[in-house]
């Protein structure tokens, strides 16, 4: 491994944050100049209805983007790892939808009596309904061998649930659960601060799993019988892999809804970065890569067409799906 590389290959993305992050603050329907957001956020003053602007939406929607981005990144590269499969993400496998199911049924009770659902409650439905789905897959797994026909099975688990969501949201009389269309689509819009300090507090609770799981992956990814030589236990590494992937997700999910491809193309363009697959150096890039990826997006979402704003699922599309065409293409090709 090239020392260089991944170092040039950090400092590129740390750099490409850092311009998007500042991007993101002073561009939008209201422009505000770099120096008046520097000023903002150094507490000098100047225009309170920017500094409203700055503190009160557009840095929650940002902080929010960038962590949700790493963590469905993550996700993405411990369920190719888990299932050997270079396609296999949070999205293609059906576990976001599946958690959109769950906080959707989720929401309609809490409004049905008059309450108001907490962020944890949030999470809890959408981890509850990510490790459903995933529980189908793995039901699948044992079925139908052939990786190839596996995706396709969590693809039709997908469009079961996101099937059950539209029902849902389509026939609901009360207009908090009609807005949910939105958000069924994908958004990073409405972030409070409480949600970004909830996200934040999870993420970071998760750090120290992913530290320590970091090399009994790098074993399995060499297969089960090498981890098993290396003192791997691999039938308790694999429930480990599955919650915290699912965890991930559905984090992602309860606070943005469900958000396609970033989780599969992050990964791979991390992986050619760094010329590696060691998760020691993947895994803080698929990060940072996946925290520049949906803030791009996102900038793209809300400015490209403004006022209108897109759904952030439509623009990671255009972005990643291209890279697993020409993922599967090149694989075809060294197949020959």
């Amino acid at each position: 491994m090239n020392r260089q590389r991944a170092l040039s290959a950090f400092a590129l993305l740390a750099a490409l944050l850092v311009l998007l992050l500042l991007g993101n603050i002073c561009i939008g329907s209201t422009p505000i100049r770099p120096a008046a957001v520097l000023g903002i956020l150094l507490g000098h003053g100047g225009n309170a209805t920017w500094a409203s602007i700055v503190w009160d939406i557009r840095l929650p929607r940002i902080l929010a983007a960038a962590l949700l981005g790493g963590a469905l990144s993550v996700s993405g590269f411990l369920l190719q790892t888990f299932f050997a499969n270079p396609i296999a993400g949070p999205f293609v496998l059906g576990i976001s939808s599946g958690a959109k199911l769950t906080v959707a049924l989720t929401l309609i009770v809490f409004l049905q009596r008059g309450l108001v659902m907490s962020s944890a409650a949030m999470v809890g439905a959408a981890f509850v309904g990510a490790l459903l789905s995933m529980g189908v897959i793995l039901l699948l797994s044992r079925r139908i061998h052939s990786m190839s026909l596996l995706v396709v099975g969590g693809v039709m688990v997908g469009y079961i649930c996101s099937a059950v969501t539209d029902f849902v949201v389509t026939f609901a009389d009360d207009a908090d659960i009609v807005n949910l269309h939105n958000w069924s689509q994908g958004s990073f819009s409405g972030i409070s601060w409480d949600n970004v300090r909830d996200m934040s507090l999870l993420l970071a609770a998760l750090v120290v799993p992913m530290v320590l799981m970091a090399k009994p992956i790098g074993a399995y990814q060499l297969g089960e019988q090498y981890a098993r030589s290396m003192g791997v236990n691999v039938r308790k590494f694999r429930v480990e892999l599955i919650l915290l992937s699912s965890l991930l997700s559905a984090c992602v999910t309860a606070f943005a809804g469900p958000i396609s491809f970033v989780g599969i193309a992050v990964p791979h363009i991390m992986k050619w970065m760094l010329k590696t697959a060691r998760p020691q150096l993947v895994l803080p890039a698929c990060f940072l890569g996946g925290a520049a990826f949906c803030l791009l997006c996102d900038l793209l979402a809300r400015t490209l067409f403004a006022p209108t704003e897109l759904n952030i699922s439509s623009v990671t599309a255009v972005f990643g799906a291209p890279v697993v065409i020409g993922l599967m293409a090149s694989r075809r090709r060294g197949a020959r």
